[in-house]
């Protein structure tokens, strides 16, 4: 690593002629070069600096994929702040457990954000934001200067922010790059149906397509369809293309083939054998597979263009990144174990948001233990399974604890116990077992509208069973593994 680094300076740097985003938020496609959005990022540097926000301050973005998403970070970046994603589907409690955490200033955003925020925070419209001015200097920040808070999906507690230096989009550029068959190639251009709130579509599309001189899409969804991936795929030429597995199920659920596309990557569970025949079949080309957290993203990958890729197999370490699994004495094994990561890694976390005991507990000595399990086979690491309890739900990663504690706050609620149920299309499902409190009634109707005002859409429970009392340990805690196992025998049961 360089001893100076800043990376609004990285993914701002190249000719101010090329193409930097293809906006397809509006009306009609907008071609965005990288000068007017480095403009765009100064004029809100500008303004920043004017409201008092200094190096180290967080300011959230509550914004959807768009041109002002891109140049929020960046300025944000620019001055030596510190940026915090947050996503449109949050409601006020999920936006406020992480606004307040982070402690932030202001937020940029766009009127709807603003909705959101209601008294959270003071919003700024970034459309409207900027000042004009003399250019600002990039700040002198290194590589373990802070840079952007992420927050984790909340899996053991309230949701964790993972403070990542500047660094970090310099540890996922390898990574990115294999996953797309070398991306960088003449003509490519890069695209996702992932938010550009959460780490995937932030650092494993946006900033490295910046950074490697890539054209991005900004594009919207409501909800994700075939026929309107294909559409955007269409109009802006797209040529690489980052899928969560839900996207690419519905895919093949609806026979749909999208030609043209040179690469596909996809990560957040092992696809099988079946959906990788099915994407050579449909595209033409190898699915590759990447693995990673908000911790410690895009550590292993596959590359068709370098080897084949092995069904059940997440694919090799990819370079810069040194990749074990552990036993229970933190030797490492050649039999299944706990995936590790040594520290080094330029996309590893400096450390949890004001929480040391968390961030002690993440690491084995000089490794990083990801949660989850796996065993190597023949160069390739195979992914077991999640260690904690962590919901795979349509490609969000959804930490039942929250679900939990929000549920707990209705009046008709006495306990619950949230756990992920397999379903065929989204591979899990939410699934809520509650006890309600003596004499009070509640629909499961009733339950399910309470999450959705509260927190983000996408993790309500889809189902709610009402238990008379649920499984727990003598120290009052919800055996979760019970209801899971209760879960899936319901599965099993409706096949």
């Amino acid at each position: 690593m360089p001893p100076r680094l800043n990376m609004a300076a990285q993914a701002l740097g190249g000719s101010g002629e090329a193409l930097a985003v293809i906006d397809l938020t509006g009306a009609d496609r907008r071609d965005v070069t990288r000068g007017a959005l480095a403009d765009m990022a100064d004029g809100l540097s500008r303004r920043l600096l004017a409201e008092g926000v200094a190096r180290g301050d967080r300011v959230g973005v509550l914004l959807s994929q768009s041109p002002w998403c891109a140049a929020a970070h960046l300025a944000i970046w620019k001055i030596g702040a510190i940026s915090v994603p947050l996503f449109k589907l949050f409601k006020q409690d999920a936006l406020r457990s992480r606004v307040g955490d982070a402690g932030a200033r202001l937020v940029l955003t766009d009127p709807e954000g603003a909705a959101l925020l209601g008294d959270l925070a003071r919003p700024l419209m970034a459309d409207e934001a900027g000042l004009e001015g003399d250019p600002v200097a990039f700040a002198d920040t290194g590589p373990e200067d802070p840079a952007v808070l992420i927050y984790t999906s909340g899996t053991t507690g309230s949701p964790k922010g993972a403070l990542q230096g500047h660094r970090v989009l310099t540890g996922h550029l390898p990574g990115v790059a294999l996953s797309h068959d070398h991306l960088g190639q003449p003509g490519d251009c890069l695209w996702t149906p992932a938010d550009w709130a959460w780490i995937g579509g932030l650092f494993d599309v946006l900033m490295p397509g910046l950074v490697l001189g890539v054209p991005v899409v900004a594009a919207r969804m409501e909800k994700f369809s075939p026929e309107g991936a294909a559409k955007i795929i269409a109009q802006a030429a797209v040529r690489n293309v980052f899928f969560p597995p839900t996207a690419l199920r519905m895919l093949k659920a609806a026979d749909h083939c999208i030609p043209g596309l040179r690469s596909i990557a996809s990560g957040g569970e092992p696809l099988g054998a079946e959906m990788l025949a099915w994407g050579r079949h449909a595209f033409g080309l190898e699915i590759n597979e990447f693995y990673g957290q908000t911790e410690c993203n895009m550590i292993v990958s596959s590359c068709g263009a370098d080897f084949p890729a092995r069904p059940g197999c997440i694919g090799k370490p990819v370079p810069g990144h040194e990749i074990a699994v552990l036993d229970a004495d933190a030797h490492e094994t050649m039999e299944e174990g706990d995936v590790a990561v040594r520290r080094g890694s330029a996309s590893m976390l400096l450390e949890y948001w004001n929480n040391p005991q968390a961030t002690a507990e993440k690491f084995r000595g000089n490794w990083l233990i990801t949660g989850d399990r796996g065993i190597w086979e023949g160069g390739y690491l195979r992914f077991v399974g999640r260690e904690d309890d962590v919901i795979t739900s349509a490609g969000y990663r959804i930490g039942p604890a929250e679900i939990e504690d929000c549920l707990m706050t209705h009046p008709a609620v006495a306990t619950v116990g949230v756990v992920g149920k397999p379903d065929p299309l989204r591979t899990e499902i939410v699934k809520a077992y509650v006890v309600l409190k003596p004499g009070v009634e509640a629909t499961e109707q009733e339950l399910q509208s309470y999450v959705k005002d509260r927190l983000a859409s996408y993790s309500y429970p889809r189902e709610i069973t009402f238990l008379d009392a649920l499984p727990m340990t003598v120290t009052g805690k919800v055996i979760r593994k019970e209801l899971k196992r209760r879960a899936t025998a319901e599965q099993e049961a409706e096949q």
